[in-house]
């Protein structure tokens, strides 16, 4: 043992005096609060604090209990340092969407490979439709035709929207070049700017009326809601 080790136990223990000075301090202590502050540190604590007490591992000695019969032997084997284990390869798993070597993501690029996903969804409710017209339980394959039509409409409100914002950024661009003053939209304007182009793709498809129908049903329906409301 070292002399740093050595001073640092020598330190670590408690002196005579200290031990006195407890001791004088429990006395005053009745027997119950000795009890309880015994089982908060702990017995062993307060046995080596209070009486230098300090408790020894017993040891085991095996014997035979005749000549005849085998020595008693301890089943307990200090662990090796070295294990002939063979090692197992740790499988990290990994996704693809947040891990950089995979690159990032790329708007446009997924817009040009996934192009064909809405072609697909035309294709099938051409097919449904041929269906609709043959098959008895028309609730289920409307209720998909519907679904359809909403997936393809709402991915031509984003390509219509992100054209229109290209050529309105092609258009600041080109009078910067110029040296022209520009303007740049309200988000109210834009939202009208976009209702409009909606009504006119509706009206184009002959659905304009059908949408102003639904519409009506339901501002009168939330109208309806509001008065119950209040009564």
């Amino acid at each position: 043992m070292s002399d740093s080790e050595s001073n640092s136990s020598e330190n670590d223990e408690i002196t005579s005096e200290e031990r006195e000075k407890i001791k004088q301090r429990l006395s005053n202590l009745s027997f119950e609060e000795l009890q309880k502050m015994k089982e908060e540190i702990g017995s062993k604590l307060y046995n080596e604090t209070i009486f230098q007490t300090k408790s020894q591992p017993s040891k085991t000695t095996f014997k035979r209990a005749n000549k005849n019969r085998p020595r008693e032997m301890s089943s307990k084997r200090p662990v090796r340092l070295e294990n002939n284990v063979i090692p197992v390869k740790h499988v990290l798993n990994r996704d693809p969407r947040f891990e950089p070597m995979c690159g990032t993501f790329d708007k446009k690029t997924f817009k040009k490979d996934y192009k064909f996903v809405n072609d697909l969804r035309k294709q099938e409710k051409t097919q449904l439709l041929k269906q609709l017209k043959e098959t008895e339980d028309k609730k289920k394959i409307k209720f998909v035709i519907r679904r359809l039509e909403n997936q393809i409409r709402e991915e031509e409100k984003k390509e219509r929207l992100e054209q229109e914002e290209r050529k309105e950024k092609s258009e600041i661009k080109t009078k910067l070049k110029a040296g022209e003053k520009v303007h740049f939209k309200k988000r109210s304007v834009k939202r009208l700017e976009g209702l409009i182009s909606k009504f006119e793709q509706l009206k184009k498809s002959n659905k304009l009326q059908k949408h102003l129908e639904k519409r009506s049903k339901k501002v009168s329906a939330k109208e309806r809601k509001k008065l119950n409301n209040i009564s």
